[in-house]
């Protein structure tokens, strides 16, 4: 792999862009090669490290499909319903827990 150039943070030429700075103007990197990385310098670890890609060789994001729409929707119904009880919880199921909040702290539902 050549050598890419390395700015400081927040020193990036204009026409390069981040991952989420390209998804951000509707763009996606499109297969090319990092064009250079930045590097925020932290105390006691090493930098934190962002890759550049060039903003006019970025391709359009690829839109939805049907079929997209609908494993993202059956996704995230699946995040929602609890595995104890099997109803939907009307909210995502935080892992901490692993089920819904009824189901976790059953002593204090019934006191309320």
């Amino acid at each position: 792999m050549a050598t890419v150039p390395v700015f400081r943070w927040r020193l990036a030429p204009k026409g390069l862009a981040t991952v989420r700075q390209l998804r951000a103007l509707g763009l996606r990197p499109g297969g090319q090669d990092v064009a250079a990385q930045l590097e925020r310098p932290r105390r006691r670890r090493g930098p934190l490290v962002a890759y550049l890609y060039r903003v006019d060789a970025a391709k359009p994001v690829r839109p939805m499909t049907p079929a997209k729409w609908a494993a993202l929707a059956k996704a995230n119904a699946a995040r929602r319903r609890c595995p104890q009880c099997g109803r939907d919880a009307g909210y995502v199921i935080p892992p901490s827990l692993g089920m819904c909040a009824p189901c976790a702290y059953p002593e204090e539902q019934r006191t309320a």
